[in-house]
């Protein structure tokens, strides 16, 4: 019985012992932080196209993205926009993530800036965060605050179907976006060519340079 009681007795001794340790360690050899407290230069936030694959999408994002990445000499962060992108068309769902995305990156990182893409149904995501006329009517809308939009530093649109009927952004960020229709693309365009739509990788090359220069 003695045995067992000095054997409990330095077992509590060691537990002690470490956790003493642990925290001086922790005083003088501070863990780093978080990926998640980090803040990067620039967040690009993308908006996919109806049953478009892939992180940020296999047709236009996840290209983009690694073209961005050797071209801009800041620290890039990606981010995709929780939404269905499906035929349910909830581009309502798209703008309430979009802006809430935005407007927690901002509240965590001030001096961070803002590339923002859509493709297809993505592009008319930005367009009704952004507050273009022809998509202020979907519901659930979240429509991003002025203070914000000084944040985006380039628009980056492509298969956009508000192109289509004649729209554009509003004014304050005509200067800041890129709008790429291929030709023959019956979104965007009056083209006959379905397969055209999900043929964008000529226009990537052209899109990460407009962004490049606006950072």
């Amino acid at each position: 019985m003695a045995d067992r009681k000095v054997l409990l007795s330095e077992k509590w001794r060691i537990a002690w012992g470490f956790a003493a340790m642990l925290m001086v360690v922790s005083i003088f050899f501070p863990l780093p932080k978080a990926h998640a407290d980090w803040c990067s230069d620039v967040d690009v936030v993308v908006a996919r196209g109806t049953g478009e694959p892939g992180w940020l999408g296999d047709v236009v994002g996840n290209q983009l993205y690694g073209m961005l990445q050797d071209r801009l000499p800041v620290s890039i962060t990606a981010y995709p926009v929780a939404y269905p992108a499906d035929y349910s068309f909830d581009v309502g769902a798209g703008t309430a993530d979009l802006v809430g995305h935005l407007a927690a990156q901002a509240a965590a990182c001030p001096a961070q800036r803002f590339i923002v893409v859509g493709y297809s149904q993505g592009a008319a995501v930005v367009h009704a965060a952004l507050g273009t006329g022809a998509v202020t009517w979907y519901p659930g809308r979240v429509q991003l605050p002025g203070d914000l939009g000084s944040r985006i530093a380039a628009v980056l649109l492509f298969g956009d179907p508000m192109r289509a009927i004649g729209w554009n952004v509003p004014d304050w960020y005509v200067g800041r976006t890129g709008d790429w229709c291929t030709g023959g693309d019956p979104v965007c365009g009056a083209g006959m060519n379905a397969p055209s739509h999900v043929s964008y990788s000529d226009s990537l090359v052209a899109a990460a340079n407009f962004a490049a220069v606006r950072i």
